[in-house]
């Protein structure tokens, strides 16, 4: 009896010694940078096994190995904290050997990269952010120029300062500019793509669609009294003060 219970302690070990600490270098989802994991593998099924210590701690080692590299090659390590969380949560699930009987076991790791790799993914994170920076800039210039040559005014203005502008040409480049203000008014900003900035466009181009200065003055009523009925006042007053000015304007012309 005494015999027995050494030897499975013997057994129980020898399982042991193989199953702590082990080493595993990992591939994730960058190419060519890489994780390195220390694993302690605990079985917990009693002894007797049904294989050698030594067999059985490989086998063991190889589940726990492979199950290991099928989820950190989806972790990002220049999110280690994550990786380390997602790896760590799948080993420490119970799983057995399909031997006879089934031994069972789950695992513990310490995930982290090697020097070399980190090295990489700071360089990584550099270029990204110096990317996003120019990708940044490049953007905000595109819809400054975008802005600019809404207006017909900027366009003849930038011919004006040309060296070689031909005055003579200044009516076919009037209404060229008037063409291409137009192109760009219709641009927006991906920040401005929304149903808000949609509807205004919408209702700029209805009331562009009344050009007699009393079909305007008209649509300027609707819209006051609208805004009034929908309790908005302040909207409504600023509507009148769009019919006044207009309504002015006409006077002036008039005159």
């Amino acid at each position: 009896m005494a015999s027995s219970t050494w030897s499975r302690r013997r057994m129980r070990r020898a399982v042991r010694r193989g199953l702590t600490d082990f080493e595993v270098r990992l591939r994730s989802s960058r190419p060519g940078i890489g994780f390195v994991a220390r694993i302690t593998a605990t079985v917990l099924t009693e002894p007797p096994y049904p294989a050698a210590s030594e067999e059985l701690a490989a086998a063991v080692r190889g589940v726990l190995r492979k199950a290991a590299a099928d989820v950190a090659v989806a972790c990002d390590p220049a999110d280690l904290a994550t990786a380390r969380d997602v790896v760590g949560e799948h080993l420490r699930a119970k799983r057995s050997l399909s031997t006879d009987p089934p031994v069972e076991f789950r695992a513990l790791l310490a995930l982290d990269l090697p020097p070399d790799d980190q090295a990489a993914v700071a360089a990584l994170l550099s270029a990204q952010r110096q990317q996003a920076v120019t990708d940044i800039l490049r953007q905000q210039a595109a819809e400054a120029v975008a802005s600019e040559l809404a207006n017909p005014v900027a366009l003849l203005v930038r011919w004006v300062e040309q060296d070689d502008a031909d005055w003579s040409k200044l009516s076919t480049v009037l209404s060229d500019a008037n063409k291409v203000a137009e192109a760009f008014a219709r641009y927006r900003p991906e920040h401005e793509r929304t149903v808000e900035h949609q509807a205004l466009e919408v209702l700029r181009e209805f009331l562009a669609s009344f050009p007699e200065p009393s079909q305007k003055r008209m649509l300027y009523t609707l819209l006051a009294a609208g805004m009034e009925s929908a309790q908005r006042p302040q909207h409504a007053l600023k509507a009148q003060a769009l019919l006044n000015g207009h309504a002015s304007s006409v006077l002036a012309g008039d005159a």
